[in-house]
């Protein structure tokens, strides 16, 4: 019989490739997705870029309008005005009227003191005539030089802006009306239209 005995099968070998651990795993997963994100990112930095340009122009155009809308509403009023001014002192202001009135009490006041009668006329009339004439003289030259100021303020300022029709026709009518009141009332101011009358000898 046959005493030895028949060597024991060896174990199976083991496996030399051992699974993958899960970290391992992971890791390996976030390094394939890393380059496909970094592209994704790079792809929409482009387009962010332009969503602020984009939002940027649009800030500057409503500026711009914001600007342009202040800048006709000044322009406009002006011209109004002006056309106002030049309108009231033509017609004659409150203002002139008052101070002719206190004018005329001065020169009652003055009167008794005159010697001649061409100095009491001038005191009671003249005196105030001039006053008249000195205020709505300067309400003219007032909505001239405004009038004017409308005309010409578009030259100082951006290229390419106008005024619309009507301030440009309203300002124009203001030049009218400034330019023959100060020309009429310098004229009676200096005595060269409507004179004062003399007393007969």
């Amino acid at each position: 019989m046959d005493t030895t005995k028949t060597a024991a099968p060896t174990a199976p070998e083991a496996d030399t490739a051992e699974p993958q651990a899960p970290e391992a795993t992971e890791a390996t997963a976030d390094l394939k997705d890393a380059p496909a994100a970094e592209s994704t990112e790079a792809a929409d930095a482009p387009e962010a870029d332009l969503a602020d340009e984009d939002l940027e122009d649009e800030l500057h155009d409503e500026l711009e309008e914001t600007e342009q809308r202040s800048e006709g509403v000044g322009a406009a009023a002006s011209a109004v005005v002006a056309a106002g001014l030049g309108l009231v002192a033509l017609s004659g202001s409150w203002v002139s009227r008052v101070i002719a009135e206190r004018q005329t009490l001065v020169g009652q006041i003055e009167s008794v003191n005159a010697a001649t009668t061409e100095a009491k006329i001038e005191a009671l009339y003249g005196d105030a005539w001039h006053m008249t004439a000195l205020v709505n003289g300067v309400l003219s030259t007032l909505a001239l030089l405004l009038a004017v100021f409308v005309l010409a303020r578009p030259a100082f300022g951006a290229p390419g802006r106008t005024l619309p029709t009507w301030v440009r026709a309203v300002s124009w009518a203001a030049v009218a009306l400034g330019a023959l009141g100060v020309l009429l009332f310098g004229l009676m101011y200096f005595d060269i239209l409507a004179p004062l009358p003399k007393a007969a000898a």
